[in-house]
């Protein structure tokens, strides 16, 4: 990463990342396991780059439920569901290895979670 102090460094990452999700999602045989992952990664790079943009540290985690507690300690009060953010923390390991394949419905929840917290960061950042 250029800068990771930078916000708009996370954020032009975390777009990389939306965009890998939307063109998994638009082939033929959609690629579900690459599209799992990547909104799991959008949404990561967006909630540290919140924290980044407030100066505060983040761990050094996947772990979407922790940066989301690290963004409320930090007075970054953001409305999403555990239940969601679960849903994609689980996509963070499992989907890199054989094992349970994502349905292609699972994989556009995905990217429904992912779209909602990208735009509240980019919201809350003023990125338009």
């Amino acid at each position: 990463m250029s800068n990771e102090n930078d916000p708009l460094a996370w954020v032009e990452r975390a777009e990389e990342d939306y965009a890998m999700v939307r063109s998994a999602l638009r082939r033929k045989k959609p690629l579900t396991h690459a599209a799992c992952f990547h909104a799991q990664q959008c949404a990561e790079k967006y909630l540290k780059a919140l924290l980044v943009a407030g100066g505060h540290p983040f761990s050094k985690t996947h772990d979407l439920l922790v940066l989301n507690d690290e963004c409320a300690r930090a007075g970054i009060l953001l409305s999403f569901s555990e239940d969601d953010l679960s849903i994609l923390l689980s996509y963070a390991v499992r989907v890199r290895y054989p094992g349970e394949d994502p349905t292609p419905d699972e994989a556009r929840e995905a990217l429904t979670i992912a779209k909602a917290v990208r735009r509240l960061a980019r919201k809350f950042l003023g990125v338009e």
